[in-house]
């Protein structure tokens, strides 16, 4: 498994393309990047990858997630955070654009591979576009152990679907053996719970999803998020989220 270093530029001012009240969020004309990184606490060059992420605030220019995988755990440490779903995500997209080989640290922008030192350009680049879909998004806690999702979403690009997203902040690992052994790791951004592909059906999706919460996830440190893709391409074509959520 090939492994990079990965370097980001301070990103620009913030578009008015989301608007964010508790846990709600509502995209406007502009399109808000959805940055992936693909990472695991077994690979020794991921670190500076998970830091740098941490830097991005979820909001108007972007939708940054920490995707884990679990192809490094035959090393010696098994990823807490690593599911399945997302090692064949990546392959998914890796596929889509004509590559052969996944590798961590990893990053798409907007669902095309990126390399380090273009992350920030590419976000920027998909900020000055206009948006090929609209998403409503809000999210409310059903007693302890509930978390509901209410979305909605349009787009006239055939074969979109929209997905759901739960991530959460301040995570750490004392990391005993492999690359990283006797290392603490710290995260943010880290995908929980993943919901999707939901075909858009006749242009339009609106869905109530009811997620268990883990009684470890730190509730006051919870994200939720949205994006809706092209299935065909890969194009991430629209992207929400909502964080700092009141009363969870």
């Amino acid at each position: 498994m090939h492994r990079a270093p990965f370097l980001i530029a301070a990103l620009a001012a913030g578009l008015p393309s989301l608007s964010i009240a508790a846990c709600e969020a509502q995209s406007g004309p502009a399109t808000t990047a959805l940055l992936e990184l693909y990472t695991s606490e077994g690979c020794s060059s991921c670190p500076p990858a998970d830091r740098e992420l941490a830097e991005l605030g979820l909001g108007r220019t972007v939708v940054p997630l920490a995707l884990h995988v679990g192809y490094w755990d035959d090393l010696g440490w098994q990823d807490p955070f690593a599911k399945d779903v997302f090692a064949r995500r990546q392959d998914w997209l890796v596929g889509l654009g004509g590559g052969r080989t996944v590798y961590t640290p990893q990053f798409f922008v907007g669902g095309t591979d990126a390399r380090p030192s273009a992350v920030s350009e590419r976000i920027r680049a998909i900020n000055a576009q206009p948006p090929q879909a609209s998403i409503v998004l809000n999210a409310h806690t059903e007693g302890s152990d509930i978390l509901v999702i209410n979305a909605s979403a349009r787009s006239a690009v055939d074969d979109a679907a929209l997905y759901l997203v739960v991530a959460e902040n301040g995570l750490s690992s004392q990391v005993r053996s492999g690359e990283n052994g006797g290392r603490r790791l710290r995260h943010d951004h880290v995908v929980r719970a993943w919901v999707g592909p939901l075909r858009l059906r006749g242009g339009s999706l609106a869905l109530k999803r009811r997620i268990p919460l883990d009684e470890s996830w730190q509730r006051a440190r919870l994200e939720v998020g949205a994006f809706v893709q092209d299935q065909q391409t890969g194009r991430v074509l629209q992207a929400v989220g909502a964080g700092r959520c009141v009363g969870w």
